[in-house]
């Protein structure tokens, strides 16, 4: 058994506890300590001989030093004797150079001064040749004065084809709103009905619509339209016969209503005079004998005021009048109706598109004489452009042969001014020359006798014999001294090397006694363990025989619920077949329940969809609909009779030939007129933006001019202060020189240029360009300090700005930077070493022994100070 096992196991592992083994004895540790001891009574004899080694090293070293020394002092004498006799030699030799080198310039100058005097020569004759009179006729401002009479005459000629164009395209677009306002209009006269389709189809004896037969005088238009009402849209034929013919007609192909007015009648004339201020309505309308018998008891009031005060006269005329006014109110002598329609009337429409019409030929004729007037200006602006190229052309001709014979005379007499101030400088070069000449040759003959005094002076004695011996014994005193310290280091590392085997031995005697502590802990657990294991293996018998006894007991209880869990399940099966059947009832029930709700859905959308539409077309509630439209409530006949009962057939059919008519009246643009207004609106709104555009445009040009008067100004008072610089730095690096600074053209400060004209000591001259290098060079420091004393800035650049400059003008142009630095940092890149004296800290790369470049810094007054 298990029990067993557990057992016999722990009495094998009781067996294998034995004591640890030592391995390291307390002998062995105090030997070790011993041997240390004696490795450490040497180390204090070695240390000692050691310390004397180096105290002869010092005393030999002591003995080279004082003997260098005295070597040291002879070779600073001998090298003293070569310094001075190389130095000597060099004065001799730079003095003989001198000497020849002045001996040269001497040659030099003489030979530019021949050739000056010859250049000066030559000038001189080429400006005695020089021809008065290639200067051409005429003076710049006459031709100026012509080039402004044709840009003037071109500038006029422009803007009267612009103002024609605006002209021109202003009527265009005009023309373009009435066509489509006619469009539009003939669009919505253009119905169909039954009298177009018999005008159409050109049946004998109709002549066209009554509307399109008559002229209306304008204003006249809505109260004719109101008299004639829906025959205003009927059909005129010629006689009696083809009315009644039609009318069979009409009938027969049921087309709905149609108003037939008979153009050829015996025209009645009516006496109307005795109404006042009433005007006859015949009076105002031209067309057939017809159509004007129908308005021959009819006459136009201005208003209803009018009506009023002529009612009673009205009423009391035994004849049927009528009295319209001029907005289309109706009054006769038992009714009156008036307000005004949805739209306007067939005659309305037709007068506003003949008046349309008109309007746009009229337009269209002076937009053709616009056209022709434009191109006459067209034809104008260009001759005068080529009369103001011609102008400009003649302007600069007469201009560049003016300024072409001034070159020639001021190159002539710069080319004089230039050689004559040249030999005056040679002449006075020369003379120096000459003076220093002498004195080179004097310096030449004195550094020669100084060097030949040298030479026979006696030389310095340099003994170094001694030092080879005491070399050899310092060498040997190190020697000795290295020995000793080897030895020394050998044997410390002997006292380590013991030290360190003692912490070892301790170590591992420490390991081995807590090993065995371990061991003797490990068998008494191991007793404790087989002791437990042995109790139960004794109790464990009786323990088994109830565990079985219990198993058994539990097995009959579990076929027990086995047999109530079988009666439970067959009792659960009958009741959820009962429940299914419950189930697929609720389900039929609940899809019938549904079924008839997506009816009365339907039903529901069906009934607000036709009271949505009827809302829609027909402008009617649910409750009006149903009180008045009802299928409860008679149907009025269209013939007048009596009113019908209900009848779903009939009314459909009456539905149906309502639909056919309407769609007999064709395809109709009812948006036409709103179409045209939105036209109307967008071209307001495009004429808005353009003149918000001009205006915009004219602002632009207000500030853009603002702006160059503000350029102007600051120009103006930046070009003056630095010109007050220039004037005070000029005198500091041209002493004794003139210089200014001047605009090229003072009437423009936007596009002139600047002048910069500088005529140093001794030189007649003023161009940049014929001055020296360095002369420019100063020149242009001098501009640009006079621009940086006028604006300062925080700091400024320079590179190299002295390069090309002598060491006068240097100090010069040191003076500048000194009074720059009061106010600004100045940056200088420089090789020349007076400018980096004066500089607060210098900066510069020097190459490493390792080969990589490093920046260098020191700042000039913390090194003057340590």
């Amino acid at each position: 058994s298990l029990a067993g096992q557990r057992l016999t196991l722990l009495g094998e592992s009781s067996d294998d506890d034995g004591a640890a083994v030592r391995t390291v004895t307390s002998a062995m540790i105090d030997d070790a300590r011993a041997e240390i001891d004696e490795v450490s009574a040497g180390l204090v004899d070695a240390e000692d001989a050691a310390s004397e080694a180096a105290r002869d090293v010092m005393r030999a070293r002591a003995e080279l030093d004082a003997l260098d020394v005295d070597i040291a002092e002879q070779s600073a004498l001998v090298s003293q004797h070569e310094m001075k006799l190389t130095a000597l030699r060099g004065s001799a030799d730079a003095a003989a150079s001198a000497l020849a080198a002045i001996d040269d310039a001497l040659a030099r100058q003489q030979r530019a001064l021949d050739a000056a005097t010859a250049r000066r020569e030559s000038a001189a004759a080429e400006l005695a040749g020089v021809d008065p009179e290639l200067v051409p006729e005429g003076s710049s401002a006459q031709y100026a004065a012509e080039y402004d009479e044709a840009g003037r005459r071109a500038t006029d000629a422009e803007t009267r084809v612009s103002e024609l164009r605006d002209r021109l395209h202003e009527t265009e677009r005009e023309i373009e709103a009435l066509t489509a306002q006619t469009t539009a209009l003939t669009r919505a006269l253009g119905v169909k009905n039954a009298s177009a389709d018999l005008i159409a189809e050109e049946a004998p004896g109709v002549r066209g619509l009554v509307g399109d037969a008559i002229q209306i005088t304008p204003g006249y238009e809505a109260a004719i339209a109101a008299v004639l009402g829906p025959r205003a849209e009927g059909v005129l034929v010629d006689s009696l016969e083809d009315g009644f013919a039609l009318a069979e007609r009409v009938r027969d192909a049921d087309r709905g209503v149609v108003d037939f007015v008979i153009g050829e009648v015996a025209e009645a004339v009516e006496d109307l005079s005795g109404f006042g201020s009433l005007r006859p309505a015949p009076d105002v309308v031209t067309g057939p004998a017809g159509v004007r018998a129908l308005l021959a008891r009819v006459v136009i009031a201005d208003d209803l005021d009018a009506v009023r005060k002529s009612a009673p006269q009205v009423v009391a005329d035994p004849r049927t009048i009528t009295v319209v006014t001029r907005a289309g109110e109706v009054f006769t002598g038992s009714s009156l109706r008036a307000g005004a329609g949805a739209s306007r009337s067939r005659l309305e429409l037709l007068a506003e598109r003949d008046a349309a019409a008109d309007r746009r030929d009229e337009l269209v004729v002076v937009a053709d004489s616009l056209r022709e007037a434009l191109a006459d200006a067209r034809a104008e602006a260009e001759e005068a452009k080529r009369h103001t190229s011609a102008a400009l052309t003649r302007l600069r001709e007469h201009d560049a042969a003016v300024a072409a014979h001034a070159e020639q005379v001021n190159r002539a007499t710069v080319q004089v001014e230039a050689a004559s101030a040249e030999c005056e400088r040679l002449e006075a070069g020369l003379a120096q020359a000459q003076a220093a000449r002498d004195d080179a040759a004097a310096a030449a003959a004195s550094a020669q006798a100084q060097l030949q005094h040298a030479l026979e002076a006696p030389r310095p004695i340099l003994d170094a014999s001694a030092r080879d011996g005491l070399l050899e014994a310092l060498e040997g005193a190190r020697e000795h001294e290295m020995r000793a310290r080897l030895e020394v280091e050998t044997l410390r590392e002997r006292v380590r090397a013991g030290q360190a085997r003692v912490q070892q031995l301790e170590r591992q005697r420490e390991r081995e006694a807590a090993a065995a502590a371990e061991a003797a802990r490990r068998a008494v657990i191991r007793r404790r363990q087989r002791q437990v294991a042995a109790d139960v293996a004794a109790t464990l018998p009786a323990v088994l025989d109830s565990v079985d006894r219990s198993v058994s007991a539990a097995r009959l209880e579990l076929a027990e619920a086995e047999s109530a869990r079988s009666a439970v399940t067959s009792e659960l099966s009958a009741v959820r077949a009962d429940e299914a059947a419950v189930r697929e009832r609720l389900a039929g029930l609940t899809e019938s329940v549904h079924g008839l709700e997506l009816q009365m859905h339907e039903k529901r959308l069906h009934v607000t969809s036709i009271l949505d539409r009827a809302r829609s077309e027909l402008s009617l509630e649910e409750d009006i609909l149903v009180s008045e439209y009802g299928p409860d409530q008679p149907i009025p006949a269209d013939d007048g009779e009596e009113p019908v009962a209900f009848d779903r057939a009939s009314q459909r059919k009456r539905l149906q030939d309502a639909e056919r008519k309407l769609a007999q009246l064709g395809r109709v643009n009812p948006l036409a007129l709103e179409e045209f207004a939105a036209l109307e609106q967008r071209h307001t709104f495009l004429t808005e933006q353009l003149a918000d555009l001009t205006s915009t445009r004219k602002d632009l040009v207000t500030i853009i001019e603002d702006l160059d008067e503000r350029m102007q100004t600051i120009f103006l008072a930046a070009f003056d202060d630095t010109r007050t610089a220039f004037d005070e730095v000029f005198p500091i690096l041209f002493p004794g020189g003139s210089g200014s600074l001047s605009l090229t053209d003072p009437d423009n400060p936007l596009t002139t240029g600047i002048e910069v004209a500088v005529r140093p000591v001794g030189k007649k001259i003023e161009r940049l360009s014929l001055l020296s290098g360095g002369e420019r060079s100063l020149a242009a420091v001098a501009l640009l300090t006079a621009i940086f004393k006028a604006r300062p800035s925080p700091f400024y650049i320079l590179d190299e700005v002295e390069a090309a400059l002598d060491d006068a003008n240097l100090g010069r142009l040191l003076g500048v930077f000194e009074q720059l630095r009061a106010s600004s940092q100045l940056i200088v890149i420089t090789h020349q070493k007076r400018t980096m004296e004066i500089a607060d800290a210098l900066y510069g790369v020097s190459m490493r022994q390792d080969g990589v470049s490093a920046v260098v810094g020191q700042r000039i007054a913390d090194r003057a100070a340590s």
